[in-house]
């Protein structure tokens, strides 16, 4: 699988219903994992290593306790907006309101904690269901 389709794969798994924002965000994370040169992502270097790094997106993981995950990029059907946007990101682009972010959350619920996953992310901005946050100076103590 090219680096263009995982990835198109994880935006639409991850954010298909997130609109066009929401999906540019989470495909910032990831190439902003990519271009961590410190913390904890700065030893994953490609698509595949950030989307297959453990416990890192429920979409990259066939079972989840135990279970069947059928919400998996397996399974997933990306069409041609998820290509865009992954090429997009690829190419260089981020979303400015997320131009920094290392992770995401969606918490379930209308509120977003201040801080994911400890004290190395600090809540930045909430695109649909999931709060965006951006590394603090304890991330790089990983």
């Amino acid at each position: 699988m090219s680096d263009v389709e995982l990835l198109a794969r994880i935006i639409q798994c991850e954010a298909g219903g997130e609109g066009e924002d929401g999906m540019r965000a989470v495909a910032t994370v990831v190439v902003n994992r990519i271009r961590a040169d410190s913390g904890e992502y700065g030893r994953y270097n490609t698509v595949r290593d950030v989307i297959f790094a453990p416990r890192q997106f429920d979409c990259a993981r066939e079972q989840i306790g135990g279970t069947y995950n059928p919400q998996n990029i397996y399974n997933a059907t990306p069409t041609q907006v998820h290509y865009d946007i992954a090429e997009w990101a690829l190419s260089g682009n981020r979303l400015p309101m997320v131009s920094d972010a290392l992770w995401y959350y969606n918490p379930f619920s209308p509120e977003c904690r201040q801080s994911f996953p400890n004290s190395s992310g600090q809540l930045s901005v909430r695109i649909g269901d999931h709060c965006f946050y951006n590394p603090t100076g304890d991330y790089y103590l990983t």
